[in-house]
């Protein structure tokens, strides 16, 4: 285990790209250079609030125990071996062009090295301005920073790819923001989340190149980008090899942010990892009653582009704009769009199969596809509540004779009293259901510990979430602390205390079950 002042942090990036070594912190454009150097602004005091032991150990990295070691987290220490710098992007906004974007109040202290050509980068979220903040200030608070380490360390443990946190430090400064964009306002706590990934490379990374007809940085990025992160992909088609690979990657990781009902919320490009990570996480939700239209968005509304069930479309529109700025390496786009089309192949069999699963089924069949689309229908007619739905659906009595007995048994679930036509589209949908489980080769036992490994039982809802948030603001952690413990176990009958639907009086308050960009 290493110390995070004693190691010697490699800089890969800058020194393969060019950029701008200047340290102007003043908000501009920077054509031709792939990221600009940002040091950190010093805060007043750097206080560590969370720290991720299991990130930690697989780094290889030290808690901090000396104040130095706390102030690298928020900023106010940099070694010598660091090179700070904010990466430069573009990328399409809620489907617009939105020109050069870039990390606004991100700011990326070096690549921690773990074996030999891997490393992590480290990237301070909220440590002051950088070239890209336009008219920002580079900071955050400690409402969305601690969603962003609970949720990337939740979806984590979700089997979700995705960054992930190392740390959350509060910054002793308040923060003005308009949480809602309404005119309205106030100070909140400062905080810093310290993010990790192998690269926080975006669609957004190769679009600003392609904008700005930089062919041959375009070029560069993408061999760099294939030969570090896809050193398998090789030969002349490597390009389109690895594009193929993205499309892959995007679509299965569409299929599990649907498995578990998350809702990103902001599916823009400069928001789409070249990895195939979940990675920006502002406005974002599990679902709780379930909506294909929910948005946890205030920005999204009326349109709601990126509600849950548009997802998947949504990341075939990025992935094609991906395309699009890879074509300038091509002398046509025939063969890029052949690609794109494979995401459809990709994505619904993986959908079906991963729903599959979630029911108990020991294969998907044609007739299968049918069920699920019908559990689809049936659950946006009755809107149970997702998680607890799949969970009491595990447990289902498969000798049930009536249609009451049957809403009895997913009462939990359930937000509101259903009529006796949704009674009756359950219980015809439950009958199916049964007859087809009972045509399982597998046990029934076999086949709810299939159920039981891909429907999570506990999930970070934002209410919860809120009420962490409330507490720290008030100097409390209890809350906090329990759910750190719960989000290792998400499959875990552990802590059902959390085992409830979103209660009526958070439906409607702010920060509960929407979200503005604002943080």
């Amino acid at each position: 285990m290493e110390s995070l002042s004693s190691k010697a942090y490699k800089k890969e990036f800058v020194t393969t790209f060019s950029g701008d070594d200047s340290g102007d912190l003043t908000p501009r454009q920077t054509p031709g250079a792939l990221y600009s150097k940002a040091v950190p602004t010093p805060v007043d005091k750097v206080i560590l609030l969370a720290w991720s032991d299991d990130l930690a150990t697989k780094l290889g990295i030290q808690k901090p125990a000396e104040q130095q070691e706390v102030d690298i987290l928020g900023g106010n220490h940099v070694t010598d071996t660091m090179y700070p710098y904010a990466a430069c992007y573009a990328g399409h906004q809620f489907g617009n062009w939105a020109g050069q974007l870039g990390d606004g109040r991100a700011i990326t202290l070096g690549e921690w090295e773990t074996a030999p050509k891997q490393s992590w980068e480290l990237q301070l979220k909220g440590a002051g301005p950088t070239p890209y903040s336009r008219r920002a200030d580079g900071r955050a608070v400690i409402r969305s920073s601690v969603r962003e380490y609970l949720m990337s360390e939740a979806m984590h443990n979700l089997g979700v790819p995705t960054t992930r946190a190392l740390s959350l430090v509060t910054t002793g400064e308040p923060v003005l923001r308009d949480m809602f964009y309404n005119g309205n306002p106030a100070y909140e706590p400062g905080a810093i989340v310290m993010r990790v990934a192998p690269s926080f490379l975006r669609f957004g990374n190769f679009e600003v190149l392609a904008a700005r007809k930089e062919i041959e940085n375009l070029k560069q990025l993408v061999n760099w980008t294939i030969d570090r992160y896809y050193p398998h992909i090789t030969g002349e088609d490597k390009v389109l090899k690895w594009f193929k690979e993205i499309v892959d990657r995007t679509a299965m990781l569409i299929v599990e942010w649907m498995r578990v009902g998350f809702v990103h919320g902001v599916m823009n490009t400069d928001n789409m990892s070249a990895l195939g990570l979940t990675i920006d996480y502002g406005p974002y939700s599990f679902v709780d009653d379930y909506d294909p239209n929910f948005t946890p968005n205030t920005t999204d509304l009326p349109g709601r582009r990126y509600a849950f069930g548009k997802q998947p479309s949504i990341a075939y529109w990025n992935l094609g704009c991906l395309a699009g700025a890879l074509a300038p390496l091509f002398p046509d786009t025939k063969q890029l769009v052949e690609v794109l089309e494979t995401y459809k192949d990709v994505y619904w069999p993986n959908y079906y199969g991963m729903m599959g699963k979630k029911l108990g089924l020991d294969q998907v069949s044609g007739e299968d596809i049918k069920l699920i689309k019908e559990l689809e229908e049936t659950l946006t007619a009755i809107k149970p509540d997702m998680t607890i739905f799949f969970q009491l659906l595990i447990e289902l009595p498969l000798d049930m004779t009536d249609a009451s007995a049957v809403t009895q048994h997913f009462k939990q679930s359930l937000y509101n009293d259903l009529s006796e036509t949704e009674q009756e589209k359950l219980y015809t949908f439950i009958q199916k259901y049964v007859t087809r489980i009972k045509a399982n080769t597998c046990s029934r036992e076999a086949s709810q510990e299939l159920m039981r490994r891909t429907s999570p039982r506990f999930i970070l809802r934002n209410y919860l979430l809120h009420q962490a948030i409330e507490e720290l603001e008030q100097g409390k952690d209890d809350l906090f602390t329990k759910l750190q413990q719960a989000m290792k176990e998400p499959y875990s009958d552990k802590y059902d205390e959390f085992f409830q639907t979103r209660p009526e009086w958070a439906s409607q308050k702010a920060g509960c079950s929407m979200l503005s960009c604002s943080s």
